[in-house]
Parts: structure tokens; sequence; C-alpha cells
């Protein structure tokens, strides 16, 4: 067990607006005086994904990186309680340790942003809601999430689930938090559920096939009895514009043997298991006749680290889009691209990430609604400056936007936190 006690101190301001408070009671006091003087703020945790939604204006800067360390860890148990900043890369080195890890696989959106990896805090990815490679094997990050602790739009600390999985409680706010940009309440503690981490990986890779012949491939494998746990086609395209090809040259291992398109299939678990799945797969997906490469355990975990860095859009000046479609759709919105962007396919062809060079808002528009009447949304993750203030960042129906509203209603009644980051009056 590891357990770190309350620090108790004044609340550090290191400017005028920016509040840094040192444990929850000074978040709730902070937020009381916010609440009581109407004063919009802006949360962040460590700022890695800062970025992302609506440029924001506010009073003040309300910064939690101060709340971090683990709470308490429990391997025997299955989960870890750590304070809200907590960073990621923290949390996942002392799991390793136990052999265990975060299933759900944290994205580090640092290579994007900063051209260096930075995974920030566990309630930044909470706030995000933004999973890995194994996600439609495993769930989101929401499905990690056993419970927290947080203080509402008035100042009132509040806490929702337990330690344990099946904890039925009272109503799941922890599904409500996940995905919410820091609208709804500021986090100060969260507890998730961790898995022991996998004893061997192996991934098989096939070369130079056709966004046809590998969406085929991803849909088969998702609905495979092999228990594939990641499943991603990365193309060489597009030919024109500026864009930074680093295929080859990001996944430079010495167990590839062909050059071209990657459609990489990973399989995990013990030895044995690996290879008579492996056998299954080879006879299933008919790879014979095609082009593949095996990668061991070492290089199998190198290649899904940089899939999970998003190292191929690393220091990217472009646009960065992030869609997500049902599978059986996924060559239709390639083929809408006409190889006017760079893209990569993951979760066996249900998120498809984009670059986009000179992005307009105009295009946006068109590409947006045809994602959505494929039955998927779109998510604005990184824009030049040149785009400005787009209108829209995030993909929501008037339905769910009213729903939306009544719920940032009741947890934040003044509308104070992070005002307009996800929509407007939102």
């Amino acid at each position: 067990m590891f357990i770190e006690g309350e620090k108790n101190s004044q609340t550090f301001q290191d400017s005028e607006n920016t509040l840094k408070p040192n444990d929850e009671l000074e978040v709730s006091k902070i937020i009381q005086d916010l609440y009581k003087n109407n004063l919009p703020t802006e949360i962040i945790g460590s700022g890695s994904k800062r970025h992302i939604g609506k440029k924001l204006q506010c009073a003040k800067t309300l910064k939690l990186s101060k709340l971090s360390g683990v709470i308490e860890y429990l391997p025997e148990e299955l989960y870890i309680k750590v304070k809200a900043c907590t960073p990621i890369f923290e949390i996942e080195t002392l799991l390793k340790k136990h052999n265990q890890q975060l299933a759900f696989e944290p994205l580090d959106f640092g290579y994007m942003f900063f051209g260096e990896s930075n995974k920030g805090t566990a309630a930044g990815h909470v706030s995000c809601n933004f999973s890995g490679s194994r996600r439609f094997k495993v769930g989101s990050i929401r499905d990690h999430v056993l419970g927290f602790r947080a203080v509402n739009g008035k100042g009132e600390i509040i806490k929702s689930g337990g330690t344990v999985v099946k904890n039925v409680t009272g109503y799941d706010l922890s599904k409500l938090i996940c995905g919410s940009y820091g609208t709804l309440v500021a986090l100060t503690e969260l507890t998730f559920k961790v898995l022991p981490a996998k004893e061997n990986s192996n991934t098989i890779v096939i070369h130079e096939l056709s966004i046809q012949d590998a969406a085929q491939i991803l849909n088969k494998v998702a609905s495979s009895s092999s228990d594939v746990s990641g499943a991603v086609f990365l193309p060489t395209e597009p030919k024109i514009g500026n864009y930074n090809n680093n295929i080859e040259q990001l996944f430079k291992l010495n167990d590839l043997k062909f050059k071209g398109s990657f459609t990489a299939i990973r399989l995990e678990g013990s030895k044995k298991s690996i290879l008579e799945r492996l056998s299954d797969l080879n006879k299933e997906l008919n790879l014979s006749n095609k082009k593949v490469s095996n990668l061991d355990l070492y290089q199998s975990i190198l290649f899904w680290q940089k899939i999970n860095n998003l190292e191929f859009f690393n220091n990217s000046k472009n646009t960065i889009l992030r869609a997500v479609i049902p599978p059986s759709t996924c060559t239709k919105l390639i083929n809408y691209f006409k190889n006017k962007y760079k893209y990569f396919v993951d979760w066996a062809g249900s998120l498809v990430w984009i670059e986009a060079e000179n992005f307009a808002e105009d295009e946006l528009f068109s590409l947006r609604n045809f994602i959505v009447n494929l039955g998927g949304y779109l998510t604005v993750i990184k824009r030049p400056n040149h785009l400005g203030s787009l209108n829209e960042i995030f993909t929501i129906n008037l339905d769910r936007l009213n729903i939306s509203k009544n719920i940032k209603k009741s947890f934040d009644p003044k509308g104070i936190f992070n005002p307009g980051k996800m929509y407007t009056g939102n």
C-alpha cells in the first residue's frame, strides 16, 4: 500500500489570476469564491492537452498541478487511487514494477504538440477520454475509472464510485465526467482499475495492401476469435502536399522486411497462446501469398508505443483531426480524402487520425457532414494559428447538446468552469 498524506499550506498564486491550490479543501474554498463572484475560470493540470478545444478567455486560471501523488495502490485488489494531477508516466512506472498496466493505453499528445513526450496527468486523460489502440478490445478510459472525488461549480466536494469493479451505489457519474474537458467539475482524486500486463506481445505486419484490402482484414480481425488487441493501417500516401512522410523512418525496425504501407495486427498473452493464434490468423486471413513481417516482444512493444505516442504527426504544423466511424464505412471515408490528407487507421477501422494541410473552415464543415452521414463524429485536435477560432471543434447533435447543457447546469450552475471549451454556451 502506498499512502501520501495531505499537505497544509496557503494557496500559492504565481500571478494575480493564476491559482495553485495544494489540496482538495483549498480547491473547494477557491471555487466557492469564484462562484460567489461569478468569475469564469480555466481549469488545467500540466497543460499537455490545453490546446484541444476552443480557446478560452477567463478571468482566472485554476492550476491543479500540485494535486499530485499516489494515495493508495493495492496490486492484489487491481486498483490504484491517485490525486488528480498525478503524471501518467509516474503511474505507469509504478504499475510496471508490479507487472500491471492501465489497459486503455494512455495516448501521448506531447509529440504532436511539442515534439517530445508529454503524457500529461490522470485528470487530463479522464477529461478528454482518449484511449489507445487496445480500445476496441478493452473499452475506453471511462470503462476503467472506478471512482473519483471532485469539486463542483458551487465549491461543494462530491464523490462517486469506489474501489471495486461492481459498485452499484447511486449513479455512475464517472461516465459523465470522462470526456467533459473540465466543464463539469474540478477533479481532485481518481481511482483506476488496473490489469496484469501481458506476458508477451507479437505483431504481424502485412505490407503494401490497398486501403480496400486493409479494411477487409481489419474488419475480419475485429470479429476474430484470435483475441486481437491492436489493428492499424498506416499508408504511405499522400504523395503531394507539405507532409512529413515519415513512416519508413519512424518504424525503422530490424524485423520489418518490406517497405510501403503497413497493416499491423497485435496478439498478446503467453508465448504458446500467441503461436497458436498466429497460426490461426495466417489461415483465416490467407497470408501465405502476402508480404508479411513478424515483430517479436521488444519490437512489437516499440511499434505500438510509436502508434500510441502519435509520432506519425510529430511536431506537425498542420491541422490534426480525429474521426470515429462505423468500421464498415472506413473505405468510404478514405476515398473521400482523394489523396489530399495524411492519415492512419486504428481500432480495427473505427478510428481515423487525419492531418490536413491548408485546412479551411468550409472544408472542415464538408468533412464533418460527410462523417456524420456515415454515422460518426469528428474532433479537431490541433489547429494552426491561421484557422483562428473555429465554430465547431466537437461534433454533437441538437438533442445531445440540450442534454449536455442540462448536465452542465446541474454540476456548474453559473457556467464558470472552462466556459465555451466544448460548445458555445457550455
